[in-house]
């Protein structure tokens, strides 16, 4: 099971090949309209991921990637709204000062994981 609703799970972990930096991806495939628990779910699973990242677990469990730059991916099949969208921004300016990206990537249906795997985006990811 992936996605925010389970904030436990790394949904996605590749390594960019093209642009040389590690790419931590989480899902959402429901709409976005606003509703605190799914903005609630989007942090907890962001804390999960940042936590993974920043305290030393992604260093010792792949040191080959130790030195690699980050981003965190939000792949979503519908665009966020107004009150999601604020929140996406601030998150971007956060993690901007820990050199970290964060992206908001649209995607199609046949983009989201049935099980797993890359990121998806056919951006060389192994």
């Amino acid at each position: 099971m992936n996605g925010l609703e389970h904030p436990g799970v790394l949904d996605a972990f590749a390594h960019d090949t093209r642009a040389d930096k590690l790419v931590l991806a989480m899902y959402e495939s429901r709409p976005w309209l606003g509703e605190e628990s799914q903005l609630l779910q989007l942090q907890e699973k962001l804390n999960a991921y940042l936590s993974f990242v920043l305290d030393g677990e992604m260093r010792e469990a792949f040191p080959q990637f130790a030195d690699k730059p980050v981003a965190i991916q939000l792949r979503t099949l519908h665009e966020p709204e107004e009150k999601a969208s604020g929140l996406m921004g601030r998150i971007r300016e956060q993690l901007a000062l820990q050199d970290i990206q964060f992206e908001v990537i649209q995607t199609a249906v046949d983009e989201q994981p049935a099980g797993g795997g890359g990121c998806g985006s056919g951006c060389g990811c192994q």
